[in-house]
């Protein structure tokens, strides 16, 4: 097992652009916390809707999908799950209720991690949940003839407990230099989790689970809000991208954790906008449904479709958005650009 010097990486990554980054979060955070601190019920509204988009994605993203109605009562817990794909969600839905209510108490160490791995499986028939992998693994991918490629070779069936140990106790060591910047450091864990790649399944979607809980126990609430597993799920050939650029060599201590780290904090980034672009509509404004469609319109640079407006406003449903849209064009509010599948909008500043 490679050796593991987070300070001294971590000096690596200083660069302006990281810098940057981690100026811009440090400032989202602080809004967080005055809207935190504003009208529980209605972000009440956007913790619900979180739950279900990251449910969805981050099972999504393995390939583990069911019907939107099934979803959704699958992670209100209102309907028992049926089928692998279901009892696999429905663990997902109960590790990821525990990390929102319970993260001050979930240590970073191999047994929590193994316990958490466990509830993942306990509604499916897999023997696996809550053991490391028993036989070695890879990470491969399908190439467009069918044919499967070696990505990368991770750490051996009988080396991954020394590693997960190795894993945790670098990463608390670090954790407790005050001069190291946890957000620096949680993607740096998350890479060589994922390197390691401790289990014979589930590894992506425990990887996830960690980010949230690391992010968590270090303040930063925001994937209880937006979904953190949607954002890297629609970004998923650049998820990948990164990983793999920060995975060459690792075996060796000579990888570069750079790509992955500017990756998930440029994730964080954009979970905190869209948090306070949705927050601010949603407690300061009282907007009504069609009024934050437009406001949605408005605060966007560029083009927006309508799926993405009902991807950022999943409790708006698809007529109340294509009437809004409908209104908007009328009043000549918003610009309609290109047609059928392709149609996008977009707001109208000569109007002003």
């Amino acid at each position: 097992m490679r050796s593991l010097d987070y300070k001294t990486e971590y000096q690596k990554l200083l660069s302006p652009e990281i810098v940057s980054y981690l100026a811009q979060i440090h400032e989202q955070k602080g809004l967080q916390i005055l809207f935190l601190g504003a009208e529980k019920d209605a972000l009440a509204e956007l913790l619900e809707i979180a739950k279900i988009q990251s449910t969805e994605a981050s099972n999504r993203i393995e390939g583990i999908i069911t019907t939107d109605e099934r979803l959704k009562k699958i992670v209100m817990n209102k309907t028992t799950p049926k089928g692998r794909s279901e009892r696999e969600i429905a663990g997902y839905r109960d590790v990821l209720n525990t990390i929102h209510e319970h993260y001050d108490y979930i240590p970073i160490k191999p047994g929590t991690i193994l316990q958490l791995h466990r509830d993942l499986y306990k509604y499916s028939n897999s023997a696996s949940g809550g053991d490391f992998k028993n036989t070695d693994n890879v990470i491969a991918e399908e190439l467009p003839d069918g044919t499967k490629r070696v990505r990368f070779q991770p750490v051996p069936a009988w080396e991954t407990s020394v590693a997960m140990d190795a894993l945790c106790n670098a990463f608390q060591e670090a954790l407790a230099d005050a001069e190291l910047d946890p957000l620096l450091l949680f993607p740096m864990f998350i890479l060589d989790f994922l390197c390691i790649h401790p289990f014979n399944d589930g590894n992506g979607r425990m990887s996830r689970l960690l980010t949230l809980l690391l992010l968590y126990r270090s303040g930063y609430f925001v994937g209880k809000y937006i979904s953190i597993e949607r954002l890297i799920a629609d970004s998923k050939e650049t998820y990948y991208e990164a990983l793999q650029d920060s995975s060459i060599e690792w075996h060796n201590g000579r990888n570069d954790y750079l790509p992955f780290v500017r990756y998930m904090l440029g994730i964080v980034i954009a979970a905190y906008r869209e948090f306070v672009s949705r927050a601010d509509i949603l407690v300061t404004r009282g907007l009504s449904k069609p009024e934050r469609v437009r406001e949605l319109i408005r605060s966007t640079t560029g083009q927006i479709t309508k799926t993405q407006i009902m991807k950022q406003c999943p409790d708006i449903s698809q007529k109340t958005v294509e009437r809004a849209l409908s209104e908007l064009l009328d009043s000549g509010e918003i610009i309609k650009i290109g047609g059928g599948r392709y149609t996008s909008y977009t707001w109208n500043w000569e109007k002003e």
